[in-house]
């Protein structure tokens, strides 16, 4: 069989239509906070209760959440669609004049969110350009706001049918 792989700009363009969430992953270490902005965040297991997502090998935040071993997830409004780019930039101090809060072991949560988790890592798998951090959620908040979605390059919300 001759299987040949497909472009990574094709790949990334098909996957643009799979519309997602958009959250900020965050964490703090040796007294300076990091965050970043994923859209590969999912579950994995009700028991117990775990998720996954995805960081650019090399990312600053995923050293930072893999030394530190906790992190904190921020699933964002549809209100907070700047907050992306601010945690995807590069911003050295990207919490500069954000509410923020703190979870009870210090962790990052950005006021405002539609949903809040801590977790500590379980585990890191390299995976191409990537590391896949696997996290068992320790606790989890949600508010009432729509959330952020993210779809062929651009953000909008979500309506109910």
């Amino acid at each position: 069989m001759n299987m040949r792989t497909i472009d990574p700009k094709r790949f990334r363009s098909v996957m643009g239509a799979f519309p997602t969430g958009v959250a900020i992953v965050a964490t703090e270490w040796e007294g300076e906070l990091f965050g970043a902005t994923i859209n590969s965040l999912t579950s994995v297991s009700l028991a117990p209760c775990m998720l996954l997502f995805c960081t650019n090998e090399g990312s600053t935040t995923g050293a930072a959440i893999r030394q530190r071993g906790l992190f904190s997830v921020n699933i964002l409004g549809h209100h907070q669609s700047e907050l992306s780019a601010r945690f995807t930039g590069k911003l050295k101090n990207r919490f500069d004049d954000l509410a923020v809060a703190f979870s009870a072991d210090g962790l990052p949560l950005l006021e405002g969110a539609a949903a809040q988790l801590c977790c500590r890592v379980d585990a890191v798998h390299k995976a191409g350009d990537h590391d896949i951090i696997l996290g068992e959620v320790l606790s989890g908040e949600e508010a009432t706001c729509n959330p952020l979605v993210f779809h062929k390059g651009t953000y909008g919300g979500f309506h109910r049918t």
